[in-house]
């Protein structure tokens, strides 16, 4: 059975196209987009806005439910494969931090969908990518209140 991580896909809006903001993997280099494991006692939709936040510096409002998901063999640190499986949000991204939790682990650049699919290694994520450019997912972020993330961001000052 496969373990379930939480994605999340930032971006904004920039002369009526998505501009996609993706990071580097840790050990890798890898282009990637932000994702981690699900917590309990944390929401799927709070957990991605972590992600975000943590991995990338972005904050903003997040979609309600997933916009995809994708499947990937993730490489563990003893050699094997673990099969998981990636429920993907997506961020309207509002503020992008200059400083952030994992800014010195990670580069961050943003790409047109295309060129993030092209990035990307996992297929299915790549169809996804892409298929922002035809329909951005701006009415599933703008019909929620900020993220968690963003409110504590916020509150801190």
């Amino acid at each position: 059975m496969a373990r379930t991580q939480i994605a999340i896909i930032p971006f904004i809006m920039h002369r009526d196209q998505p501009m996609i903001l993706m990071v580097t993997s840790r050990e890798t280099r890898r282009w990637i987009v932000p994702k981690g494991w699900q917590e309990k006692k944390v929401t799927d939709r709070d957990q991605a806005a972590r992600e975000a936040f943590e991995e990338a510096g972005a904050i903003g409002v997040v979609s309600d439910k997933p916009i995809g998901s994708y499947r990937y063999d993730k490489r563990l640190k003893n050699g094997s494969l673990k099969s998981l499986d990636v429920a993907v949000y997506a961020l309207h991204v509002e503020e992008l931090l200059d400083d952030w939790p994992e800014m010195e682990e990670r580069e961050r650049r943003w790409m047109t969908p295309a060129q993030a699919a092209m990035a990307v290694q996992e297929g299915a994520l790549a169809a996804l990518l892409l298929s922002m450019a035809v329909s951005p997912p701006v009415a599933a972020c703008k019909a929620n209140r900020a993220s968690k993330a963003h409110r504590e961001h916020r509150a801190r000052g």
